[in-house]
């Protein structure tokens, strides 16, 4: 196959399978974005007497409808492709002649790429947080229905403070909402248009209006100056991966307290079959793998994350090739946390907390008994300590 880039010399076999990797694959998911950004740069061609209008209409339809036939599973981007971008041009010149060899004028497959990568991003972070306050949500509900019922609250995992139910749940929902805000809050790096940006020094000679194929987009802001476009890729992406990372730590310490909560010597909480899994050996064991992993998973975000960070690390100025490397991370974050975050808001429901179970040391009011001497009596908090601490000792 010859492919966008070809300059006639023949291409040893094992660069193509190198080179695409696991990009092809990836690029399923930015089809529709590309789809979208395409359209816009064609549509900004036109307005700039740089398209004819007969040309436009061709592409536009024949954009849509390779939008659909994606959409419906009809095609998939092959090896031979080596990326969505390079497949979407070929269906199109096939589907209408020499007019799809027009939409790629004053621009790259850098900032083509890129336009769709942060289209899709912009959706995914909205997705994401949605899926946390969906998980919040159901801890809400959680202590509306057992709100009430007494814990003890740790800390050295020692029972230490009075806590309820309301109070553990109410603590993880309000964390998981701020992980939520963290999680939009990435736009701000995400929502930047690059497009026209082309290979990182724009498209010189064209006069293309890159406001027009922003606002069509509907991106904040048009990215300044092109030679920023090259060095801002991985900022957003890391940004969003550890906003991922820290909801993920937030929903494995949840998990974690269930898993101690549902211990035979706690006993706190009970956990339904229909999340808990059999064991292979033991007849009378229900496993709770489902928490386990959501805990264990937090490994895998840090990952993604770390990987994400060292792909852009050092690189030069301009376009690196190396940055084709951060679609596997930052896709792998993304479906791990929907993915995890979805399992918990269907657990959640099934969670109850046994209160007749519920163990609590008298000695957790210590503090509030210190603190009513010193009301009472108008003494300092540490004599009013001293003697609480004496009278527990004696």
């Amino acid at each position: 196959m010859t492919r966008l880039w070809d300059k006639g010399a023949p291409l040893d076999a094992r660069v193509l399978q190198f080179t695409a990797g696991e990009d092809y694959g990836l690029d399923e998911r930015l089809v529709r974005y590309d789809v979208q950004a395409s359209i816009a740069h064609a549509e900004m061609l036109h307005s700039r007497g740089l398209l004819e209008g007969e040309d436009l209409t061709q592409i536009r339809e024949g954009l849509t409808q390779i939008g659909i036939e994606h959409d419906a599973g009809l095609w998939h981007i092959e090896l031979a492709d080596e990326d969505g971008q390079t497949a979407l041009e070929k269906r199109l010149t096939a589907r209408i002649g020499p007019a799809g060899g027009r939409v790629h004028l004053g621009r790259s497959r850098n900032d083509q790429v890129l336009t769709a990568v942060r289209l899709y991003l912009r959706d995914a972070a909205e997705q994401l947080a949605q899926g946390a306050y969906t998980v919040v949500a159901e801890l809400q509900k959680l202590a509306e229905r057992q709100g009430e019922i007494a814990l003890p609250g740790y800390t050295h995992m020692q029972q230490a403070m009075p806590s309820s139910v309301a109070l553990w749940a109410g603590g993880f929902a309000s964390e998981i909402q701020d992980d939520a805000a963290g999680l939009r809050a990435v736009l701000r790096r995400i929502d930047r248009s690059p497009l026209g940006s082309a290979a990182g020094y724009g498209a010189p000679g064209l006069g293309l209006d890159r406001e027009l194929t922003r606002a069509k987009l509907e991106f904040a802001e048009v990215q300044e100056p092109v030679t920023a476009v090259q060095l801002s890729r991985g900022k957003a992406e890391s940004q969003l991966l550890f906003e991922i990372t820290l909801a993920m730590q937030d929903l494995g310490r949840l998990a974690s307290d269930l898993l101690l909560f549902y211990t035979q010597e706690f006993a706190f909480v009970r956990l339904p079959e229909a999340f808990t899994t059999g064991s292979s050996i033991m007849p009378q064991k229900r496993n709770p793998d489902v928490f386990e992993l959501v805990r264990g998973r937090t490994a895998s975000a840090h990952g993604c994350l770390v990987e994400a960070l060292g792909i852009f690390a050092k690189l030069p100025s301009g376009y690196q090739r190396d940055l084709q490397l951060l679609k596997a991370p930052v896709f792998r974050g993304i479906d791990l946390c929907l993915q995890t975050m979805d399992i918990m808001a269907a657990a959640l429901p099934a969670v109850s907390f046994n209160a007749e179970a519920i163990q609590i040391d008298p000695a957790i009011h210590a503090a509030e008994e210190a603190n009513a001497l010193v009301v009472s009596e108008g003494i300092p908090f540490r004599e009013a300590y001293r003697r609480i601490g004496a009278k527990l000792r004696g």
